[in-house]
């Protein structure tokens, strides 16, 4: 019996394994199919606390690896398929294997949806990411476009704005899907220029592997054509990875993890949720560490009531 299994290593699980471990209780921690979250993808951070000239995104999820496990946090590569309620615990189905815990926190985030073109992976952090507030200000004076026709990707090529000399709206239909307010407030932006019915077809690199531009598909015509960008910014959506818990955990009508009365609880007792996977608001890594932390104070918390630290 685990006292605490902690489920991802992004800032949220790695925060939490912080925390947990410190208070001695030896968290179990898995690192999921996508170690290190998606700060592990990402280039320069500049916005995390304490780093003036900014960090390096995998250096960030390695150092925050180290401290836990300098205070006693264990690590496996492995993958949970299933969770299951018991009286005073729960279990978690680790690669075919049934394991009981009394705490189980919950941090296995979000993936963001991809357009599925060649080369995507690679050039993620390097011209093509899906978080304007992460990355906008490295595209200053230079122009960039934004995929997306809902409300996320009007809020991010507004924000875009601020930095960008041009900021290219790309939609497959003629006509946003964003709330009409939203909408409006984005097409009167002289800065915000949309390209309807529209994808993209390919990423065009420099001598450098860097974004330079993207070919676009007219989906009426079938006729391509090349626009220059510094960055694309894709806006259609993030899926939770919460698959294994369906049926078991609540969750709102897009799968994310829903928490109770303000804490990271959810509606199983013991079980905790932190970060991307319950939070599609802020989807920062500060905010995801904050959560980290309080989901080990709430599992710490539920340990001592139930007499079992």
């Amino acid at each position: 019996m685990e006292k605490v299994i902690i489920l991802g290593t992004g800032c949220a699980g790695l925060t939490a394994a912080i925390y947990s471990a410190r208070a001695n209780l030896s968290p179990l921690v898995f690192e999921g199919h996508e170690p290190g979250g998606q700060l592990s993808t990402t280039t320069m951070v500049e916005n995390f606390p304490g780093f003036k000239e900014g960090i390096m995104g995998p250096e960030l999820i390695m150092n925050m690896k180290a401290q836990a496990e300098r205070f006693g946090a264990r690590f496996q590569y492995a993958d949970c398929t299933g969770l299951k309620k018991a009286d005073h615990h729960v279990s978690v189905q680790i690669e075919g294997k049934w394991m009981d815990t009394r705490t189980l926190i919950i941090a296995s985030g979000a993936s963001a949806k991809w357009l599925g073109i060649e080369r995507e992976r690679e050039l993620t952090g390097h011209g093509l990411t899906s978080c304007a507030t992460c990355d906008g200000a490295f595209y200053r004076n230079v122009p960039v476009c934004v995929v997306g026709g809902g409300d996320s990707a009007c809020e991010e090529a507004t924000f875009l704005t601020r930095f960008a000399s041009k900021v290219y709206l790309i939609h497959r239909r003629d006509s946003l899907r964003a709330s009409k307010i939203m909408a409006d407030r984005t097409l009167a932006n002289p800065k915000i220029e949309p390209i309807w019915n529209s994808t993209i077809a390919e990423y065009l690199t420099d001598a450098e592997g860097e974004m330079r531009a993207v070919k676009l598909r007219d989906l009426k015509t079938n006729a391509d054509r090349e626009t220059d960008v510094k960055c694309v910014f894709v806006a259609i959506g993030h899926t939770p990875n919460t698959a294994p818990f369906k049926g078991v955990l609540s969750m709102d009508e897009n799968g994310y993890l829903l928490q109770q009365g303000g804490t990271t609880a959810t509606n199983v007792p013991g079980v905790f949720a932190a970060g991307d996977v319950a939070d599609h608001r802020y989807r920062q890594a500060i905010t995801a560490s904050g959560q980290g932390c309080a989901a080990a104070l709430d599992a710490e918390r539920h340990l001592s009531e139930q007499g079992a630290e």
